[in-house]
């Protein structure tokens, strides 16, 4: 389904009772709501209604030009939530959609019931500007299909294509079909965040869950972020990469279910 924001398309998946708690999920870099497939089920069980909304450029989301901002992504967020009526959710994001999170956390606190961040950063990754730009030359170029096989390496484990390789094309696929420009734009708001130092103010519940064998978002800087979060508690997940969600689905939702249930 689509909505108008501000004149751009806006690709969104709502399912479940009408008036039953919402869990709002936020997808990584490269990817779209589709990445949450395997929460849907025990979700949708438990009573929830759930959210899935695609950036910018990404999924069915048309491309907005320029660079983006993370404040500008979370604004996103809160102009759907806004036109479709809900009024708070539980939050999910991983990766930039865990970016985007800790920016909507810090900018309409109100609009949270709990907020899990997923395999992220809470600031731009120290050094890494220099290989933003390199990527988004190449993005600019030759399109995301140039980059498919090597992000794919960095999202799962090598076990995980033999395991899942129905999944792990789907996913790959969908990286290639993400616009050149939604993504350039993207990795700008990568490239310029800082949320580190306003952690501290946010008095919500907060999870961080993050694949113990994540490279890009490592798990030190995800206990980071759950150090700085007043009562925050964070999880690892073992023999996972990026995508924790997908690729060990079993002990991501007993954890995810787990909070929102001492949260609902």
């Amino acid at each position: 389904m689509l909505l108008s924001l501000n004149g751009h398309r806006v690709y969104f998946d709502l399912a479940g009772p009408q008036n039953a708690p919402v869990v709002c999920f936020t997808h990584s870099l490269n990817s779209d709501g589709g990445m949450w497939a395997e929460q849907l089920v025990p979700l949708l069980g438990a009573g929830y209604r759930v959210l899935r909304l695609d950036m910018r450029g990404h999924g069915g989301s048309a491309p907005v030009d320029g660079d983006y901002t993370m404040d500008a992504l979370s604004a996103d967020v809160k102009r759907s939530l806004d036109v479709l009526g809900i009024k708070k959710v539980h939050f999910i994001g991983l990766s930039i959609g865990g970016m985007i999170g800790q920016g909507f956390a810090l900018a309409y606190p109100n609009a949270l019931a709990s907020l899990t961040l997923c395999d992220t950063q809470p600031s731009t990754p120290p050094g890494s500007a220099g290989t933003w730009e390199e990527r988004k030359a190449v993005v600019r170029k030759s399109g995301l299909a140039a980059l498919a096989d090597s992000t794919m390496t960095r999202w799962f484990t090598d076990e995980f294509k033999q395991v899942n390789p129905a999944r792990w094309r789907e996913i790959r696929d969908t990286i290639s079909g993400t616009t050149p420009q939604g993504s350039a734009g993207c990795m700008s708001a990568i490239q310029n965040f800082d949320y580190l130092e306003r952690l501290p103010t946010l008095k919500i519940p907060t999870l961080v869950i993050c694949g113990d064998l994540d490279e890009g978002t490592p798990p030190d800087r995800n206990k980071l972020i759950a150090s700085k979060i007043p009562g925050g508690k964070y999880e690892g997940i073992a023999q996972a990469k990026h995508m924790p969600n997908v690729e060990r689905p079993e002990q991501f939702n007993r954890i995810m279910m787990s909070f929102l249930a001492a949260n609902r």
